[in-house]
């Protein structure tokens, strides 16, 4: 028997999963909770397989509650269902420790499969979210640099964008996309010319041969 503990600020909803994974023959709610804050006294309490846990939650959300588990009762596994299907959500919970992210209109079929998948200790991840994830993938500039860029893209000079962001126009310069910047092509390739014969002479006769030694 796998053991449940689940944790939604929506008692609606809250309820629906239970009696949704109440009806399957494997899987037992130990646990009900409506904030982040109880989440960890709840488990170290019931010592549940798996904590089903919401992001948006008072107190302390979803991802803060899953870096607790992991650090207090390791031998709980989470899976994170939320209204907040969004690739930066899931990469924070599965940094947390997350063994698994749904979305919360996930067929009550496939949520019952997922609690036993991340029980098991699989992963479990949406694969839209896991799409999305990959293709976007974190940005490597940093705020100030995504700043420059914005002002650069929307026509601002140098000077200008410095003024606006604090930097030197120097510096400012040489962060800003530069079209002239790019390497000049290199030159199409010709054919060599061909030998240039004076006029009058007989192109059929050969080259003179020295016999003498």
């Amino acid at each position: 028997m796998t053991t449940v503990l689940l944790a939604d600020d929506q008692a609606l909803v809250r309820g629906a999963m239970a009696a949704l994974l109440g009806l399957e023959d494997d899987l037992e709610v130990v646990a009900e909770v409506g904030s982040g804050d109880e989440v960890l006294e709840a488990a170290r309490r019931t010592h549940p397989d798996v904590a089903v846990l919401d992001i948006e939650m008072p107190g302390m959300d979803g991802i803060a509650a899953t870096a607790e588990l992991a650090r207090e009762v390791p031998g709980t596994r989470v899976l994170i269902v939320t209204t907040f299907g969004r690739p930066g959500f899931l990469r924070r919970a599965i940094e947390a420790g997350a063994r698994g992210f749904v979305v919360k209109d996930t067929p009550s079929e496939e949520l019952a499969e997922a609690v036993r998948t991340v029980a098991r200790g699989g992963r479990v991840v949406d694969p839209s979210l896991a799409t999305e994830s990959v293709v976007g993938g974190p940005n490597p500039l940093t705020e100030r640099e995504r700043e420059v860029l914005t002002h650069a893209l929307e026509g601002g000079s140098a000077a200008a964008i410095a003024a606006r962001v604090h930097l030197s126009p120097a510096r400012c310069a040489t962060t800003s996309p530069r079209p002239s910047a790019r390497p000049a092509p290199p030159p199409a390739w010709r054919p060599p010319a061909a030998p240039r014969i004076s006029a009058g002479s007989d192109r059929s006769s050969p080259a003179p041969c020295d016999n003498h030694r």
